[in-house]
């Protein structure tokens, strides 16, 4: 004898199938306009282009012989101790972690980081990952900021994440990092004779690739009495790259850069995040019970000839991770920020 089924059983099982369906078609349609939105927004920046002259320079010329440098990646002033970056866990859920600093934080972090900027006696700042007006930092112009703190700098702008809406965590819209404007940024001292924005090669896959960094250097120029330039190279290298196959495409393109300059007999200085450590640095110098992240990885001793010089404090890290918040002498941290320079041509300390 065939059993009947409880007409509201079947109705209830039918409005679920129904709910599940349009709750699916939804999700597809949100993704959709996601996708179409990011590739009727994505920014195609040149190969090579003049930075965004942000303020002129007061002084024309270098007149000293020995110069200063520093380099911070200041990480929009949202990433201090407390943060647990979601990314580094997950781009669809935040689970409760950072995806942005509280606003109080994120500007208490950039009044800081001004007041310590403006306190240094540095001839150039070279600085990654400050934002023009963004959603991550409030819509805090830090660049412009920052150059008000340094009266008579030359401060110029280099794009590297020009994004109209970056749509992590996928599945909390409403958290949704957002609108992004940020690069790296170069305060000298001396009005530069050119400063450049420099495409960098490699790209991740679709539809990453509309989301993350177009990452590139910024090359300032200077005169100098004998003829020569110095040329002070802005660097922000790829950080998630398995496999690092975009990293030594970059690497590639700023070797060749170098040494183009290197054969005119210029003076050099590259500094800034490398994200990856300087050669020969073992980085279990920091932490004796360290475990391996993507930062730790030093650079190929054949990267640049031997007659390069790396400048950097083998005692002081420069990175931490961030998959949790800080805590002093648990959390891994690496050596990723640092100065190369070649000897013969750049005699002045770095």
């Amino acid at each position: 004898m065939k059993r009947k089924t409880d007409p509201r059983l079947r109705n209830a099982a039918k409005s679920f199938l129904t709910a599940v369906g349009a709750l699916g078609a939804l999700f597809l349609l949100y993704v959709g306009g996601v996708l179409a939105f990011g590739a009727w927004t994505t920014y195609f920046p040149p190969d090579q282009a003049p930075a965004e002259a942000v303020r002129k320079g007061g002084t024309a010329s270098l007149a000293d012989s020995t110069l200063s440098f520093m380099i911070w990646n200041i990480g929009y002033a949202g990433l201090g101790a407390e943060v647990e970056f979601f990314y580094e866990h997950s781009s669809l859920v935040s689970s409760g972690r950072t995806i942005r600093a509280e606003k109080d934080i994120s500007q208490a972090y950039f009044r800081e980081i001004e007041q310590f900027i403006a306190a240094q006696k540095v001839d150039f700042f070279l600085l990654q990952e400050i934002d023009r007006p963004s959603r991550r930092s409030y819509s805090t112009d830090q660049v412009a900021a920052l150059a008000n703190r340094l009266p008579g700098f030359a401060a110029d702008f280099f794009v590297n994440y020009q994004v109209r809406w970056v749509p992590v965590p996928l599945l909390e819209p409403w958290h949704a990092y957002g609108q992004v404007s940020s690069g790296l940024a170069t305060y000298s001292r001396v009005q530069p004779t050119s400063s450049v924005r420099y495409q960098l090669p490699g790209q991740f896959a679709w539809p990453s690739r509309m989301f993350m960094l177009d990452r590139c250097i910024g090359v300032s120029r200077f005169s100098l009495a004998n003829g020569k330039d110095l040329v002070v190279v802005n660097v922000h290298n790829e950080a998630y790259d398995q496999g690092g196959k975009i990293k030594r495409q970059q690497l590639a393109f700023l070797r060749q850069l170098l040494e183009k300059e290197y054969a005119k007999g210029n003076y050099i200085v590259a500094g800034g995040d490398w994200n990856q450590s300087p050669p020969f640095f073992k980085p279990e110098s920091l932490q004796p019970a360290f475990t391996r992240f993507s930062e730790q990885i030093p650079l190929d001793p054949d990267f640049m000839p031997p007659t390069w010089r790396w400048v950097y404090d083998p005692g002081h890290p420069t990175n931490r991770s961030i998959k949790e918040p800080y805590q002093k002498g648990e959390t891994e941290v690496a050596l990723i920020d640092f100065f190369s320079d070649l000897p013969k041509y750049s005699r002045a300390p770095c």
